[in-house]
């Protein structure tokens, strides 16, 4: 077991997972010129000792940050863009459970790390990328559904640029508000007709939270 596995020994009271989480808490709350050594240990009442058991710098604290990004956003997006479905329709509702659900998808890391990457080259092209992995993994769940190459490239876009979109206006939509919708966005997003069983499935989704 490594150091940065295990927890720290003697009076070092929080875990490399406690950093983390108030690293990951003050980015999006206070932005990346707030994630500092200093300032989160006093947040977690400890010393910098605390910090370097389990990171060599801040830099590697950051590093961490974006692979828990992407490790949660991108890849709740591509795991459900890439999971079996009968039809288009339920295809496009695995992905929308990652908008319905912020424990799969949360948006305010999402515009975090975006206002980050105004701050660095590094962190925009990191961003481009997973723009990139999302929208090729949607773009692949329409044309195994039978859309071809275009089609299904911009379908991609349509759905995913606006939900960006509609994080980045920080609209204040009730959830419940939004589904009550559903059948129209499935079909502004298929061009097909859901069935009431269509609906009712993701209704249930919605419900177990």
């Amino acid at each position: 077991m490594t150091a940065s596995q295990a927890e720290a020994p003697g009076n070092i009271k929080v875990t490399r997972a406690d950093w983390i989480d108030i690293a990951l808490k003050t980015l999006i709350a206070e932005g990346i010129e707030s994630v500092r050594i200093l300032s989160l240990g006093q947040k977690l009442g400890v010393s910098r000792s605390s910090f370097y058991w389990y990171f060599e710098s801040r830099q590697d604290l950051l590093e961490q940050l974006l692979n828990h990004w992407h490790d949660t956003n991108t890849n709740a997006i591509v795991e459900r863009a890439l999971r079996p479905a009968e039809t288009i329709i339920m295809g496009v509702m695995n992905v929308f459970e990652c908008w319905a659900d912020e424990r799969l998808f949360d948006p305010r890391l999402d515009f975090a790390v975006r206002e980050w990457a105004r701050r660095s080259d590094d962190v925009r092209r990191m961003i481009d990328r997973a723009d990139d992995e999302r929208l090729l993994a949607i773009r692949d769940m329409y044309r195994r559904h039978g859309y071809d190459g275009e089609d299904a490239f911009i379908r991609a876009r349509v759905l995913y640029y606006m939900q960006i979109g509609y994080y980045v206006l920080d609209l204040k939509e009730p959830v419940e508000a939004r589904v009550s919708h559903l059948a129209a966005y499935l079909r502004s997003f298929t061009g097909l007709e859901p069935s009431e069983a269509d609906v009712a499935h993701f209704m249930r989704f919605i419900a177990a939270r």
